[in-house]
Order: structure tokens, then sequence, then C-alpha cells
């Protein structure tokens, strides 16, 4: 028996995350909504997908892939109201993405799948999406949206730490 599932199909223009590359404000091509007080938006997410081989009375082997995404048609800035301490702000929800795609990663080559790898699966990666939309909000709250330095530097200290130690898990 074999079985493929995709969770989380992401749009058709994304950025994948890689260490190497940082956002800039041309990266970000949404409309601005004026309706709000925000002055900068970033899309991203997780997708994951998975295949699994199962006999009868057991799960013979499975892979899986899960990226971290940045969506530019989605992302949007209001110019003349951001600098490069908000861009700063907005390149950290892009790596606080990759860092929960890594512990998302982590957790399914850690779990001991069974035959019902599909609702076991699910169940991590619907719980890797709480994770992360709280650890955004958690940013956002503690480093007031980019206007707490000191929060922003303690949070991309604390992501890239992080990051480093979840170096494996690439």
């Amino acid at each position: 028996m074999f079985f493929f599932i995709a969770l989380g199909n992401p749009p058709e223009k994304q950025l994948v995350w890689d260490s190497a590359y940082r956002l800039s404000w041309s990266d970000f091509k949404g409309q601005p909504q004026e309706n709000v007080d925000a002055v900068a938006i970033t899309a991203s997410g997780l997708s994951s997908s998975f295949s699994a081989r199962t006999s009868p009375t057991r799960l013979v082997d499975y892979t899986y892939t899960v990226i971290a995404h940045f969506y530019p048609e989605k992302s949007w800035f209001k110019p003349g109201k951001v600098n490069e301490i908000v861009l700063a702000h907005e390149q950290l929800h892009f790596d606080i993405t990759e860092l929960n795609a890594r512990k998302l990663r982590q957790n399914i080559a850690e779990f001991n799948f069974t035959l019902n790898i599909k609702p076991e699966m699910n169940f991590l990666v619907d719980k890797a999406n709480k994770d992360l939309a709280i650890m955004q909000e958690l940013y956002d709250d503690q480093s007031n949206y980019s206007m707490s330095i000191e929060a922003q530097k303690k949070w991309q200290i604390y992501v890239k730490n992080e990051l480093l130690k979840l170096a494996n898990y690439k």
C-alpha cells in the first residue's frame, strides 16, 4: 500500500527560506492595507508533504518535506513609513517560520509512526502551525511590532541561537 498527502498547499509565488538570503522591500509585492495601523506585513507559513509505504501489518517507510515559505504577493509595506528596523522585524518573522519548520522536522524525525501515519502526521503539522502562530504573536507583542529595540534584539539572539541548535533539521 502506498499513499501521499500534501498538507498546506502554498500559493504559486513564494520564496523558500534560505540562511544566505535576507528579505528586501522589493520582495514585498502585496497591496498595503490602508485601514490598519501596521506599516508592513510578512506573510509566511509552513508547507509539508509526506509519502508512506505500508504493509497490512506495519509501516514500511516514509519520507517527508517541510518548507518555510514567504509569500511576496501577500506581504506588503507602506512606503515612507518603514525603515531598516522594520525590515529586520519582518525578516525575523520569516526566520521564526523557519525555526518552527525545523521544530516540525525534528518532531517528525523523532516520532514513532504507526499504520495511522496520516492522522499522526496531521496532528504534528497542526500543532506546528499553532505553535508558529503563538510564537509570531508573542514576538509582535514583546517587540511592540519593532518599536522596542531592546526586545527586538533579544528576539534576534533567541531565534539565531534556536536555529543553530536545530541546524541538523535544516
